[in-house]
């Protein structure tokens, strides 16, 4: 199989530009602490950090960006502030992945014809949930061929359990919806490298050492960088990525170099800090960012805001961490 990454979707050639194997963040969206308001000097401001550490890429509007927060007004912002800073620092070729999710077909269409407008290139996409009880496959499967069928943009699957009342989409029903031109990867945050390993080898996904087929086998979760790389995917989407990105990279990189046992070592300090991360969520990552970078505020409501005593427990946490991200 061969999927369009990069200059194709639905019949159309275009210009977009392609996703590179690598590290990508799902970027915070960042609000007044007062009116929470969007704060869009600060979106691109981080927009522009995250870059010039070596990621190879950006998702606006996914989980850890409260897309579920947002209007499509303010989605369409965040996502055009994000482009208008990389492009203004010099980062043009560098893709956006942007989360697109509605719970109708057609709300989700349109949604991803947005993000096309606002400077997406691809979108990210979880399975419908609110009627949890009637998403059998039959259902699962008949939404991301309408969407995918409708969409301007190519597709990345987004197989989060946890954000959708448990819908798991296991490797078989991942495979079957590979096999669409317009679906061209898929972001396990489920945590399952053996589900990962499976599709990856039946779509022959791209990865550091083979474009493969281009379909993107992403990792959801920085705390298994090299599990995905042995694993044959081609990315890690991670929220861990929004404090220590330079960290998450040099993992990366060690690895494809070579320097296994050097990745490998990284890779235990960098699980070890990214789990203070995972269990504070929003509110912790951001208040992370705000101890060590002096910007990030908080999640909007009803996501608490965190006591000082939790602040200080996460910059101490991930203190190791940020002592190697410093370092780089």
């Amino acid at each position: 199989m061969t999927v369009s990454n990069g200059n194709e979707a639905n019949g159309h050639t275009t210009t977009r530009r392609p996703l590179p194997c690598g590290i990508y963040a799902p970027t915070m969206t960042f609000f007044d602490s007062e009116t929470e308001e969007l704060d869009i000097p600060t979106i691109k401001k981080h927009a522009e950090r995250l870059a010039k550490a070596g990621l190879a890429g950006l998702v606006t509007m996914g989980s850890n960006g409260e897309a579920i927060h947002c209007t499509r007004e303010e989605k369409a912002a965040v996502t055009l502030a994000t482009r208008e800073a990389l492009d203004a620092a010099g980062f043009t070729a560098m893709p956006i992945i942007v989360g697109a999710t509605e719970g109708s077909v057609k709300g989700t269409i349109e949604l991803c014809k947005q993000s096309e407008a606002a400077g997406g290139d691809y979108v990210l996409l979880l399975p419908p949930s609110y009627f949890r009880g009637q998403m059998d496959e039959e259902a699962i499967v008949g939404y991301f061929t309408a969407v995918a069928d409708g969409s301007p943009l190519p597709i990345v699957l987004y197989n989060y359990p946890g954000a959708v009342a448990g819908i798991d989409m296991d490797s078989d029903l991942l495979i079957k919806l590979a096999e669409h031109p317009n679906i061209i990867g898929t972001k396990f945050t489920c945590g399952s490298t053996g589900k990962l390993t499976r599709v990856a080898l039946a779509t022959n996904a791209k990865t550091p050492f083979s474009e493969g087929s281009g379909y993107m086998a992403f990792g959801g979760i920085c705390d298994f960088t090299v599990q995905t790389l042995v694993s044959g995917g081609s990315g890690i989407i991670a929220g861990g990525a929004n404090v220590m990105p330079k960290l998450c990279v040099k993992v990366w990189n060690l690895y494809v170099e070579g320097k296994m046992e050097e990745a490998i070592a990284l890779q235990k300090v960098l699980s070890r800090g990214d789990w203070f991360l995972t269990k504070a969520a929003i509110a912790g990552t951001k208040q992370a960012i705000q101890t060590y970078f002096g910007y990030g505020g908080y999640p909007r409501r009803p996501l608490k805001r965190l006591e000082k005593a939790k602040v200080a427990a996460i910059a101490e946490g991930i203190q190791e961490a940020m002592e190697v991200e410093k370092s780089l």
